[in-house]
């Protein structure tokens, strides 16, 4: 039997893609050189989980950890993104999406599962976590968009003022969290909707799913159809009898944390991996954090960006 290998186009990640064909069959080589642990077992064992509970994600076909590898399904090429971003009336598609994050949390979580010989748990987050994520903005972001000097200074102010929002959020309650839960990361193949890129999965809040959908910084969905896709998780979720206000707030919340993280990402991107493709969403990214900060749950900290970010450091970005 004739085998074919050809590299495909990855993530953010440190991962390599191959499609390996054998005849008329094909399958995805996953390749991992850093960090194989996470990217390999843990992704192999989330996907298992996520199958058992009848949610469609790649199957493990073969297990090479030792070489850095692991084979699994080919989902084909058709994402989400490619299906939803040409269809004027995306309402419709995106509540299968909630549906799908809501059929993610009714998941019964266990203290451990196995892979093989490997034991396999999963974090929880914590203020230290949310921190953790955030950081990316002041190490990457800042550091490439305000002159040194500055930095320091105004690092110890946001941290701060970001310490006492993270100190707010509401539900404690945790579930499975995706925690990269957007349209690019849902394949669509055999007619259903595949979860992949699930190796980063985190026991935690069950809002930050929902706000990475809403709020993905590679579609921008009109403000109505955001709030329309908000009410709909808020009526067909477990958390329906908890008030609108504490959802509301944990959601605004944690885009805000989680759209900081990804201008960190995006730079660091850019910057260390040269992938300037990414630099494109900072504008898109920036206008969902001023959206949310509207809230009045930010306090001082819609002023804080206003003062002394935004324009003038999208501008010294573009000029790197």
């Amino acid at each position: 039997m004739n085998y074919k290998l050809k590299k495909i186009s990855g993530d953010a990640s440190f991962r390599e893609f191959y499609r390996l064909q054998k005849g008329k069959k094909t399958s995805i080589i996953v390749q991992a050189r850093k960090e194989k642990f996470k990217n390999l077992i843990i992704y192999s064992a989330v996907n298992n989980i996520l199958r058992k509970h009848k949610i469609y994600a790649p199957k493990l076909l073969q297990n090479y950890y030792e070489d850095n590898i692991i084979e699994i399904t080919d989902l084909g090429k058709k994402s989400f993104y490619d299906l939803v971003i040409k269809k004027k009336n995306k309402l419709n598609y995106y509540k299968d999406l909630i549906k799908l994050i809501i059929k993610l949390q009714n998941i019964k979580l266990k203290k451990t599962y196995r892979l093989e010989k490997f034991k396999v748990t999963f974090d929880t987050y914590t203020l230290k976590n949310l921190h953790k994520e955030s950081d990316l903005f002041f190490d990457w972001y800042l550091k490439y968009s305000l002159k040194r000097a500055k930095i320091k200074k105004l690092k110890n102010i946001l941290k701060k003022e970001l310490n006492e929002i993270y100190k707010k959020i509401y539900f404690t309650k945790n579930v499975f969290v995706h925690r990269d839960f957007h349209a690019s990361n849902i394949m669509v193949y055999k007619d259903n909707y595949w979860l992949i890129d699930s190796q980063d999965m985190i026991i935690g809040n069950p809002l930050y799913d929902v706000a990475s959908l809403i709020d993905d910084v590679r579609i921008k969905l009109p403000s109505h159809i955001q709030e329309k896709l908000f009410n709909y998780y808020y009526r067909t979720s477990k958390i329906k009898k908890e008030k609108y206000e504490n959802l509301k707030n944990d959601f605004d919340i944690l885009s805000v944390q989680r759209n900081l993280k990804i201008l960190g990402i995006f730079v660091r991107l850019y910057i260390r991996d040269g992938k300037s493709n990414y630099l494109k969403y900072l504008p898109y990214t920036w206008s969902l954090i001023e959206k949310r900060l509207k809230n009045p749950v930010f306090g001082n900290l819609n002023y804080l960006f206003k003062k002394y970010l935004k324009i003038k450091t999208l501008k010294r970005i573009r000029n790197l």
